[in-house]
C-alpha cells in the first residue's frame, strides 16, 4: 500500500508539473498576442471626462499617484472628483495640498456621507456620479499611478475597439497593472502574484476571444452604459464591483475593451498578517466570481508541483528534467509580461523570489476553500454570491 500511495503521489505531481508547463507556454502566446495587438495605431477620440476617486485614509504614494492624473496630455477638458465619507477623513488633506499644487485643474472634494452598502467604495461613487459633468467617467483605485498619454491611450479605445469589433458600442475601458513593492519580503510576494494574475488575465482574453470583466486599475465607462445597467448602487454589496461592472455591461449588449497603457499599483509594506488576509480576500473573491478560472490556478504553480515531483520521485532524473524546464518557463513568463507588457523595473530583481512565491501561493490556494470569510478594512465579511455579508460584532 505505501508503495502504490508513492506512486499515485509521484503521477499525480508528474501530471501537475506537465500541466504547468503547458500554462506557461500557453500564458508566453496569450502575451505575445496582446503585445502584437497592442501595435496597432490608436484612433484619436478625445472626449470630455470625469475622474471618480472614493478614498478612505492614505496609502503609500497617494499624493503622486494623484499628481500623475493632473499631468495628462490630453486634447480635451477634464476633471477630478474625490469622495470621502467624511471630511474628517486624513485623504482630505490630500486632496486640499493637490488643488494648491495644480489651481489651473477642475478638482473637486466631496462629502458622501451615505451608506448604500456593504462596500462603502462603490457607496462613495454612486454619489459622485450626479455631480460629474462629462459623459464619460473614469474610476481608479486612490493609488494608481499614470503615464502623461493615460487618458489618450485610455479613450482612445472607444473609438479604436468600436473600429475592431463588431456593431456594439464600447462599454467600458479597463487596463492591466504593475505592483511597485515596498520595503518587505511579503510586499514584494504581493508584486509577484499581481504579475502573475495579469498573466492569467491576457490568456483568458486569449482564450474567451476578448476580456468581459473590469479591472480596478481603470473603469472608464460610458455614462450610458453605466445607467443601462443601474448604476453604482446596484453594485452597492458586492465585493469584486471592479468585475462584475465589467461582466454587467458586457451582459447590457456594450464591448469592454483592454487598453493599451498598464498602469501601477502601490504595494503596502504588508507584514506577513496583512499580506495573507489580502490574498485570501483575493483569493476568495476570484473563487466566488470565477469558480472554473480559480480552479485553474492549480495549473500556474508548476514550479512548487516540479519541487514536489523531485521529492516524491526521490530525485529520478525526469522530475529534474521537469524541474529545469518549469523554471526556464516560468521565467520566461514573468519576464515576457513583466518586463515587455507591464514595464515593470522591479521583475528583475525579484526573480529569485518566484519559485518561494509559487510554493506559498499554493497553500494559499488550498486555504481558499476553507471558507467564504475574508477581512476588509479592519472588518470581517461572508462573501456569498459575491455579495458582502458584514459578520456581528465585527470592527
Amino acid at each position: 500500500m505505501p508503495h502504490i500511495l508513492a506512486l499515485t503521489v509521484e503521477g499525480l505531481t508528474t501530471a501537475l508539473t506537465v500541466a504547468g508547463i503547458g500554462y506557461y507556454l500557453v500564458a508566453s502566446v496569450a502575451a505575445r498576442v496582446y503585445l502584437l495587438s497592442r501595435r496597432k495605431r490608436l484612433i484619436a477620440f478625445a472626449p470630455t471626462v470625469s475622474i471618480l476617486k472614493s478614498l478612505k485614509g492614505l496609502d503609500p504614494g497617494m499624493l503622486d499617484a494623484f499628481r500623475s492624473h493632473c499631468c495628462q496630455q490630453y486634447g480635451a477638458e477634464y476633471e477630478l472628483l474625490f469622495g470621502v465619507s467624511t471630511l474628517d477623513d486624513p485623504a482630505v488633506a490630500a486632496v486640499e495640498q493637490l488643488q494648491r499644487e495644480f489651481p489651473q485643474r477642475e478638482i473637486r472634494l466631496f462629502e458622501c456621507p451615505e451608506k448604500l452598502g456593504a462596500n462603502g467604495k462603490v457607496s462613495t461613487l454612486a454619489q459622485l456620479v450626479p455631480l460629474a459633468r462629462h459623459e464619460f467617467l473614469l474610476i481608479n483605485d486612490s493609488d494608481i499611478t499614470v503615464s502623461p498619454h493615460y487618458l489618450e491611450r485610455v479613450m482612445a479605445q472607444f473609438a479604436s475597439g468600436h473600429a475592431s469589433h463588431d456593431a456594439r458600442p464600447v462599454g467600458l475601458v479597463t487596463a492591466l497593472y504593475r505592483g511597485r513593492a515596498h520595503g518587505t519580503l511579503a510586499s514584494r510576494f504581493e508584486a509577484l502574484t499581481i504579475l502573475e494574475f495579469q498573466a492569467g488575465v491576457l490568456l483568458s482574453k486569449m482564450i474567451e476571444g476578448g476580456i468581459r470583466y473590469g479591472l480596478g486599475s481603470t473603469l472608464a465607462v460610458r455614462r450610458e452604459a453605466l445607467e443601462r445597467i443601474g448604476g453604482f448602487a446596484a453594485l452597492a454589496d458586492q465585493l469584486a464591483d471592479d468585475y462584475e461592472l465589467g461582466v454587467r455591461i458586457a451582459q447590457a449588449g456594450y464591448g469592454v475593451e483592454l487598453c493599451a497603457e498598464a498602469v501601477e499599483t502601490s504595494v503596502p509594506a504588508y507584514d506577513w498578517r496583512g499580506f495573507v488576509d489580502h490574498q485570501l480576500r483575493w483569493m476568495r473573491t476570484v473563487r466566488d466570481a470565477r469558480p472554473w478560472g480559480y480552479a485553474g490556478l492549480v495549473f500556474t504553480a508548476g514550479v512548487g508541483w516540479a519541487l514536489l515531483n523531485v521529492i516524491a520521485s526521490g530525485l529520478s532524473p525526469l522530475s529534474l528534467w521537469l524541474l529545469a524546464l518549469s523554471f526556464f518557463l516560468r521565467l520566461a513568463l514573468a519576464m515576457t509580461v513583466g518586463a515587455e507588457v507591464l514595464a515593470d523595473h522591479q521583475v528583475l530583481p525579484n526573480l529569485w523570489l518566484l519559485p518561494l512565491r509559487d510554493v506559498v501561493a499554493m497553500g494559499l490556494w488550498v486555504a481558499g476553500f476553507a471558507s467564504n470569510s475574508i477581512v476588509w478594512r479592519g472588518e470581517r465579511f461572508v462573501v456569498k454570491n459575491g455579495k458582502l455579508h458584514k459578520v456581528d460584532g465585527s470592527s
